[in-house]
């Protein structure tokens, strides 16, 4: 594929500075795997957000947004087109307790933080990895909160290249999913700018309290390393980890890719893993625990780019 124009107009924009060619998304993602992408532009405002996407549209390159590369897997083969990460991170609470947050910041630093000015809502969420658009489009949730228990409506750019306001029964929640997660083209076509959520007073000491016990129990139950958080769902009987361990699947290998010996829900990168052999390892556990106890794992996980 032919990139002159776009590469061209995305230095004319500005952009040049922060673009890349042939970039390793292994240095993008938690798993530290992933073939190069052809281009790679960081934008730091949704309004350069905005002006990338239409930018590839309008030279008929395909892109994708990134966010802090965890949640998915970018195959050896690497990224075809444009990759634009996302580091839009402003946010800002109002006095009534409205938390507008940019999809690029990090969820646990806004949760920290807003939790730190006295807002209760978010303090289950210091410790989850990625950004605030990631965790719109997974709900993502831990220790009894989610998303779609704070998101109040969210600006997303559509595949025309206009912004769309939508509220939270649009997005229609359900576990680790939502309207946008079931629409195989999203970050592709329909890209979320902001969410706006609902916070309520708290109490300061409280809150710091809630936060350092949130800390301390992801800190003994998530293993530190390259990993991407949670691999798999829980089913509707059982956590993921407890089947997998139950499979004896705790500290199975497929090349330096390996079943966390701590949790069983999380695979490792152990030094210099493959895409492929990560991939592998999570189709060998889920047909491990398919044949043990007729139940089917489904990824939390994303595969993005190409496979060899």
């Amino acid at each position: 594929m032919v990139y002159e124009g776009l590469i061209a107009a995305l230095r004319g924009a500005g952009f040049g500075a922060r673009l890349r060619e042939g970039e390793p998304m292994a240095a993008h993602t938690s798993f530290a795997v992933g073939g190069p992408a052809d281009l790679l532009v960081t934008v730091e405002t949704p309004d350069e957000l905005v002006q990338a996407v239409c930018l590839a549209r309008e030279a008929g390159v395909p892109w994708r947004v990134f966010g802090s590369g965890t949640n998915v897997l970018v195959g050896d083969g690497g990224v075809r087109g444009l990759v634009i990460v996302n580091r839009c991170a402003r946010f800002s609470v109002a006095d009534d307790g409205t938390l507008r947050a940019e999809s690029g910041a990090l969820l646990s630093q806004v949760a920290r933080a807003v939790s730190a000015q006295g807002w209760a809502g978010l303090a289950w969420a210091v410790g989850i990895p990625g950004t605030v658009g990631g965790a719109v489009v997974n709900n993502a949730g831990a220790y009894g909160g989610a998303m779609a228990d704070r998101v109040r409506s969210i600006t997303v750019l559509n595949e025309g290249g206009a912004t769309e306001e939508w509220d939270v029964e649009r997005l229609a929640y359900s576990y680790r999913s939502s309207a946008l997660k079931c629409d195989p083209e999203c970050g592709r076509t329909r890209i979320v700018l902001e969410a706006v959520m609902a916070l309520e007073p708290g109490d300061p000491e409280e809150l710091a309290a809630t936060v350092r016990h949130t800390e301390e129990q992801r800190a003994m139950r998530v293993p530190a390393g390259c990993c991407a958080g949670s691999v798999f769902k829980r089913t509707l009987q059982y956590p993921a980890g407890f089947l997998i361990e139950q499979a004896g699947l705790k500290g199975r290998r497929i090349g330096e890719a390996q079943v966390s010996p701590q949790h069983a829900n999380f695979i490792m990168n152990t030094g210099a893993a493959t895409a492929r052999d990560v991939r592998a390892l999570i189709e060998e556990v889920q047909r491990e625990v398919y044949h043990a106890f007729a139940l089917q794992l489904e990824p939390e996980i994303q595969y993005i780019g190409e496979w060899r």
